[in-house]
């Protein structure tokens, strides 16, 4: 099925030759015979349904995957998603090692995909967590005790910006290891900036 858009930019990463490149046409056929959309965002082959993001299409070491951005609300009957991490909240992935391994669940895949724009056309969004069901380690907590400052600083961050820290220090197995970290950040969050700014 011809994409019912494209650019040179998709082309240049479909037809780049690695070893997933038969999986990306095989996976692009298959989404487009869905009616999506496709355009190319986040370094990434992206399909649409009236202009709201469904799913992309991405390669690792180890396999390439559909990752439904809403897939936390797909039913997955067949339990083949997979969630990237413990932290990831909203989206889910189907992993592929082969070719034949996307052949056989053509049909599996397609309703999938058409399950995931219902979601998207019904509107339903996903439950997120809030700041506060997220792990706070001691050694942070202690940190804000000692100092009202910090604690202000870190109440005015954006929810976003705050569990970006609270998954960064949570994340070290050591006790050293996150007391650095928190050290390490302190200045920018009392400059009211992100993990990342």
């Amino acid at each position: 099925m011809t994409p019912k858009t494209s650019s040179p930019t998709i082309e240049a990463y479909l037809s780049r030759e690695d070893k997933w490149r038969e999986l990306k046409y095989k996976l692009r056929e298959i989404i487009l015979s869905c009616g999506l959309i496709e355009e190319y965002k986040w370094y990434k082959p992206c399909y649409n349904a009236g202009g709201e993001n469904i799913l992309l299409i991405h390669g690792f070491k180890d396999f390439y995957a559909i990752l439904f951005l809403k897939g936390a609300l797909l039913k997955d009957p067949k339990g083949i998603l997979v969630s990237q991490t413990e932290n990831t909240q909203s989206t889910r992935q189907i992993r592929f090692a082969s070719l034949q391994e996307i052949e056989q669940q053509v049909d599996t895949i397609k309703e999938y995909i058409k399950e995931a724009i219902a979601i998207d056309k019904a509107g339903l969004k996903v439950a997120m967590k809030t700041t506060s069901q997220f792990n706070m380690p001691e050694e942070f907590k202690e940190k804000l005790a000692e100092s009202p400052e910090l604690s202000v600083a870190f109440e005015a961050l954006t929810p976003g910006r705050q569990r970006g820290y609270l998954l960064y220090f949570s994340a070290a197995k050591q006790s050293k290891t996150r007391q650095e970290r928190v050290e390490k950040y302190i200045p920018q969050i009392l400059n009211g900036k992100g993990l990342d700014d």
